[in-house]
């Protein structure tokens, strides 16, 4: 660690000339450091081999529905909002463009034409990463080329969202360029950007702040456009060779006076906020530190990560209503009877997974895998597959008379998340340093990679999170002496590790990676024990009478006969007493007879509760 990262994490201080009159990045105001190489680095999308059905059905379920999708229909609202030809049939729901459109008659219909384009352009680059498949690599070169012919400023004259669309266009020609090597990619995000950025506000605005002098000031959705969420991907322009100029908009549009600035000094200001929009702002304040080396930005990132744990569902998920809340509030409890929408599933948990992963690579702190998992197994797991005519699964519901279904508008902005989450996965599962490997989530699938000149595998099997017992069986080309970082979940008391039959002695610590470093051999077998015991968590400190049920990471959600039956009520011993009835359903006795319990991923269309009562 560098001294300049050891006196950031005691304190952060950065003045008023931070950026210069220019706009370019002054490095000594801000007191950066260029993140060293103890940064750990993700896979590439093709280096991982996934053996779970559940998590690769969502893979090829939502790549089958894009690949199927209209050309013509997936550019009529770009061509039709630049004034151009548009044949073909409208997709539909929010995709639409509907020049009349106010959303306080309807909602269903061109809330955001064209908002997703770019999302699905991006989840297709990364599915031919994986698959390896010229039929998704032609479709993406193709799309790039009809869009290109559709860019004008018209586009964002006439769009509510000319921030939030232009973030999705940049990421969907990044992710074209590096994993499809479009040879155009850059070429087009050049001649998007000087169309778009005239019609940008110049600098983050917050949500439900007018910048638009145009547009009717009575209509509130002129208000809601994202400006302050687009650092991130610029900066991951300037990275990946897109130039300086892409850099300098990262600056430009950080949100730092109204958010980063306070966050960074540890004051809570996440109340009443968009929830889904800012926690992925804070994916801007990380690439801030990781390509610039900001330290205000990493510190005001943990310290909001901290502040968002604090008001989080025991599933992992946050925002009900799509609103952060105040520190102490009964907001969270109070969402349990009051909404159904409690968290924004495919949208909320990629913004989450982009965060805890950039946490996880500067810091190498095992909670934020924790937290990873804990909102993968119990959220976007069990979201109902994206359909051909565009029904999505957008809220998870924890309300107290909860169903799963799909949102009553299609194509949605969780239509274009929730494919780019199914790829996701891969990179999620394991990272790397030198001559090191952090295993970081347990799903059954195979890690290949080279180092120092040799090919290595790393195959992870097992039945976790229903089963303790995970095992990782190396493959190498010759003799390796390498790292391998095994994490291990904060509640794994009793957990433990052992090498080709031998328990590593002291190694399995709750909370932290077990790191075993030897010269690994073809047929080296690593072989984990993660306790799944029973365990209860509080919807908040005020109301230690309502519940959740965690095994493991997963919660298991009580099912209902009928979705407005009472509550079930429960002995605290009768919870944690409850008993497997079979491989992925659990049963507990209760005052009024058995309950059964199951995980969100097997709820199907039962009516269940996330939160119980004690008796």
């Amino acid at each position: 660690m560098t001294t300049s990262r050891r006196q950031f994490l005691q304190s952060s201080s950065l003045t008023a000339a931070a950026v210069t009159s220019s706009g370019l990045w002054n490095r000594a105001a801000w007191g950066a450091d260029t993140p060293d190489a103890g940064l750990l680095t993700e896979f590439g999308y093709g280096d991982v081999l996934m053996a779970s059905d559940l998590h690769e059905s969502q893979l090829m379920t939502s790549h089958a529905v894009l690949m199927a999708l209209s050309e013509d229909s997936l550019l009529k609202p770009l061509r039709e909002m630049s004034g151009m030809p548009a044949p073909g049939e409208d997709l539909g729901g929010w995709y639409d463009y509907d020049p009349n459109y106010d959303y306080r008659n309807h909602f269903d219909r061109g809330f955001a034409p064209a908002c997703t384009f770019g999302q699905w352009v991006s989840a297709l680059a990364r599915a031919y990463a994986i698959n390896g498949d010229d039929e998704t690599r032609q479709k993406v070169i193709r799309l790039n080329r009809l869009y290109a012919q559709t860019i004008s400023a018209d586009f964002y004259i006439k769009n509510r969202f000319p921030a939030y669309t232009y973030d999705k266009l940049l990421l969907g020609l990044i992710d074209s360029h590096t994993y499809v090597k479009d040879p155009q990619a850059f070429a087009i995000l050049e001649q998007t950007t000087n169309t778009a950025l005239p019609h940008l506000p110049g600098h983050a605005v917050e949500h439900d702040v007018a910048w638009r002098t145009d547009k009717d000031p009575d209509d509130a959705s002129w208000k809601w456009d994202e400006s302050y969420t687009i650092s991130e991907n610029l900066f991951l322009a300037s990275q990946r060779g897109a130039g300086r100029r892409y850099y300098d908009l990262g600056v430009q549009y950080l949100d730092d006076k109204t958010w980063f600035d306070p966050l960074s000094r540890n004051e809570n200001v996440l109340a009443g906020r968009h929830a889904y929009s800012y926690v992925n702002s804070l994916c801007s304040a990380m690439m801030a530190y990781m390509v610039a080396g900001s330290q205000k930005h990493l510190l005001a990132a943990r310290n909001a990560f901290d502040m968002l744990q604090a008001q989080s569902f025991a599933t992992g998920g946050w925002g009900p209503d799509e609103a952060l809340r105040a520190p102490g509030s009964n907001d969270v409890y109070d969402s349990l009877t009051n909404t159904h929408h409690s968290f924004e599933t495919p949208c909320g948990s990629y913004a989450h997974f982009k965060l805890t992963r950039y946490l996880l690579r500067v810091t190498r702190d095992a909670r934020y895998g924790d937290s990873m998992e804990r909102v993968m197994y119990n959220t976007v797991l069990g979201a109902k597959p994206l359909q051909e005519n565009g029904e999505t699964f957008y809220y998870a519901d924890y309300n107290h008379n909860a169903q799963r279904v799909y949102k009553e508008a299609r194509w949605p902005c969780c239509s274009g998340t929730f494919p780019q989450v199914a790829a996701d996965y891969r990179i999620n599962i394991y990272l790397r340093a030198p001559q090191a490997v952090y295993v970081n989530l347990y799903v059954p699938s195979t890690l290949r990679w080279n180092s120092d000149g040799a090919s290595l595998s790393l195959t992870q099997e097992g039945e976790y999170p229903f089963e303790d017992h995970v095992t990782f069986t190396v493959t190498r080309s010759r003799p390796t002496e390498l790292t391998l970082n095994f994490r291990i979940p904060q509640w794994a008391d009793g957990a433990s590790v052992s090498v080709n039959g031998t328990r590593q002695k002291g190694l399995a610590i709750p909370g932290h990676f077990a790191a075993i470093r030897r010269e690994w051999k073809t047929g080296d077998r690593v072989e984990l024990e993660l306790p799944l015991k029973m365990r209860l968590e509080t919807i908040d400190a005020r109301h230690t009478n309502t519940v959740a049920l965690l095994r493991g990471p997963l919660v298991l959600m009580a099912v209902k006969q009928q979705q407005e039956a009472p509550t079930p009520n429960f002995t605290r011993g009768q919870l944690l007493a409850a008993s497997r009835i079979s491989e992925r359903q659990w049963q507990a006795s209760s005052a009024n007879g058995p309950v059964t319990l199951l995980p969100f991923t097997s709820l199907g269309s039962r009516p269940y509760t996330t939160y119980v009562k004690l008796a």
